[in-house]
């Protein structure tokens, strides 16, 4: 039975016989291969999603946070806090809560899906929305864990890496192999950070090659794409509405010594893959998550993905966390009689 990353691959991870290990069975994810998708958006391409939003909370923030929570708990801290656009937030309070410990998560007034909030609220988290954006409320958090007996928990807490490096130790068991090229989206720029680092750990001991790290960021929130922090980030993926990533050093080192490279997508691109993962693959992502598949659509047609070419995309999180994004933006059900001629009328049987 599978028992979590920190089991799983303890030999990699800084934990010892004393950490009490504070786990929801995270990890050992899906890898599904997406020939459809690919036919679509990159034709001779061999496609596999790494489907983390199969999570516990929903997203790849679980594999940071098992580690995390676990270590900070070792070192006898009782309360955490994290600054959060909502996955963290919900994996922050999801972890303290099996721990026994107290979490406190600032987020952006209005720049949260409501399913990553009521995730929040219902694992009993304080939650406190700033007047300002995700930059603001991790600037805040600093200051906080600076003077107050508090732990950090966003991806500045060097453990958060080590328990996302995980991905790219089972996207190498999963597929037997790394992929060529590994295509994300980019937010606060962990798990660009962290992937490298996993890729890299197998990479030494001979387990796999090196793939080119490419990410993907929004254009209204692009960074790392522009050289310089963006003040006011705005895009329709909630997730990597983020102007000053707190990774960006870690990130350009990863794609740097990968040889791979930071781009932006379009909220139109970004929407339309969001709508192509679901209807061609079965996989329902949130919107962030689809910024790694526009991403692969446009390293296609600029002539970089050639055919045979190995392609992992990182779905970063469910759905579900924004159900509203999929209801705004999907064809409405259509109102009939509870007649049979009506329900056929529709359906053109």
């Amino acid at each position: 039975m599978w028992t979590g990353i920190i089991d799983a691959y303890r030999a990699y991870l800084p934990v010892t016989d004393a950490t009490p290990v504070v786990s929801l069975r995270e990890g050992n994810t899906p890898l599904i291969e997406a020939p459809r998708l690919a036919d679509k958006i990159a034709p001779g391409v061999r496609l596999y999603l790494k489907v983390e939003g199969a999570h516990p909370t929903g997203s790849f923030k679980d594999r940071g946070m098992t580690l995390a929570i676990s270590k900070a708990k070792e070192a006898g801290a009782t309360t955490v806090i994290c600054a959060s656009t909502g996955n963290t937030s919900a994996s922050a309070a999801a972890y303290a809560a099996a721990g026994g410990m107290q979490a406190y998560v600032l987020i952006p007034e209005g720049n949260i899906a409501l399913g990553k909030l009521a995730q929040a609220m219902a694992y009993g988290a304080t939650v406190l929305q700033v007047r300002g954006n995700f930059d603001a409320a991790l600037t805040l958090v600093r200051q906080l864990t600076e003077r107050y007996p508090v732990t950090l928990v966003n991806s500045i807490n060097p453990y958060r890496l080590e328990g996302q490096k995980t991905a790219a130790f089972e996207i190498c068991d999963q597929l037997g192999r790394a992929p060529d090229y590994h295509c994300l989206p980019v937010g606060n720029a962990g798990n660009i950070s962290a992937y490298w680092q996993g890729f890299g750990e197998y990479h030494k001991l001979g387990k796999c090659t090196a793939p080119k790290m490419m990410g993907f960021q929004a254009a209204g929130a692009a960074p790392m794409v522009h050289g310089a922090p963006v003040l006011s980030p705005e895009t329709i993926a909630t997730a990597i509405r983020i102007g000053n990533p707190a990774n960006w050093g870690l990130a350009q080192t990863a794609v740097d010594e990968s040889k791979g490279g930071i781009y932006a997508v379009s909220d139109d691109e970004i929407a339309k893959a969001y709508r192509m993962v679901a209807t061609l693959t079965g996989v329902f992502c949130e919107p962030a998550s689809a910024a790694g598949v526009a991403g692969v659509r446009q390293l296609s047609e600029n002539g970089v993905l050639k055919r045979g070419d190995c392609v992992v995309c990182t779905l970063t999180g469910n759905g579900l966390k924004d159900a509203d994004f999929a209801i705004r933006t999907a064809a409405k059900p259509v109102t009939v009689p509870a007649q049979l001629e009506a329900v056929l009328s529709v359906l053109k049987f």
